[in-house]
């Protein structure tokens, strides 16, 4: 479940935006994040990040396939 930072999204929202109480509540956050200038959509994974998560998550050379159960 995605959780929302409403607060946030509400003084965004109302400061930020300059959205009323009853417009802010009328988006979805997809719809607030697209007024805020936020793409939502995740960024495709860089070789950068790949290797980051390569380091981070190695593979155990010492277990193969078929000994996985």
């Amino acid at each position: 479940m995605t959780r929302f930072d409403w607060p946030g999204l509400l003084r965004a929202g109302l400061c930020g935006v300059g959205l009323r109480p009853e417009e802010f509540w009328r988006l979805t956050p997809a719809e607030l994040m697209l007024m805020l200038g936020r793409d939502m959509a995740a960024a495709p994974l860089s070789r950068d990040r790949l290797d980051e998560l390569a380091r981070a998550f190695p593979d155990d050379l010492k277990e193969t396939p078929d000994e996985r159960h």
